[in-house]
């Protein structure tokens, strides 16, 4: 089995990116699974041609890209994508789409096809703070995600895919008074993790994972 892992580059004015960091210090083999890292543009359309390229030359059976969430304190699989571009800055090379469809021809929205609340649990049984999210924003992040989803059912049927958003780490916080992080090392472990659940869950769970508002 391959998985193919992907992280973005540093955005919005940061010098790093825990997603990317985190990506390249995951395991090259995890439950028997070999994985495949690959470092997406924080650039819309840009990072799904990369990805596909991506998916066309390995051939994953698993793909899960990871980005940054500024903001959240715990680790978070997407549940849902939606065909919707609305920037709030702009991307690496300049772009700023407002409420644009990602995909013409594409669903409203996609579901990941991940065992996310199985990938949550494994986290928390495992002392990670990590809880389902049902919403991957309207910038780069949901762009990936749903044009991984959207890749899936027009061109890799069989293929399974979600995103995950990942904490700031220490050094990013160092200016941003009370904001939530994360140590590199305990993301790597969560990400770990979640891989592990996606491997070895072939459903996912019944679990409560939901959210009020």
């Amino acid at each position: 089995m391959k998985v193919l892992l992907t992280g973005f580059d540093p955005f919005g004015g940061e010098s790093i990116n825990p997603a990317l960091e985190a990506v390249k210090r995951v395991k090259d083999n995890i439950s028997g699974a070999e994985i495949i890292k690959l470092e997406i543009p924080t650039v819309f359309k840009k990072s799904v041609e990369t990805l596909n390229k991506g998916i066309e030359e390995n051939k994953p059976d698993i793909v899960i890209c990871i980005g940054q969430a500024g903001g959240r304190f715990d680790i978070t699989p997407e549940r849902v994508a939606i065909n919707m571009d609305d920037a709030r800055i702009k991307d690496n090379e300049g772009n700023q789409p407002i409420d644009d469809a990602i995909f013409e021809d594409g669903e409203n929205a996609y579901f990941a096809s991940l065992p996310i609340k199985a990938m949550v649990k494994e986290m928390k049984d495992n002392n990670i703070p990590a809880s389902v999210s049902n919403s991957a924003g309207t910038f780069v992040c949901n762009h990936i995600m749903y044009g991984l989803l959207y890749l899936i059912d027009k061109k890799y049927p069989g293929v399974k895919g979600g995103f995950i958003h990942v904490p700031f780490i220490p050094s990013q916080i160092i200016e941003k008074k009370n904001m939530p992080c994360m140590s590199l090392e305990d993301i790597t472990k969560g990400l770990e993790l979640a891989i592990k659940a996606a491997v070895e869950h072939k459903d996912d769970i019944k679990e409560v994972g939901g959210k009020i508002c």
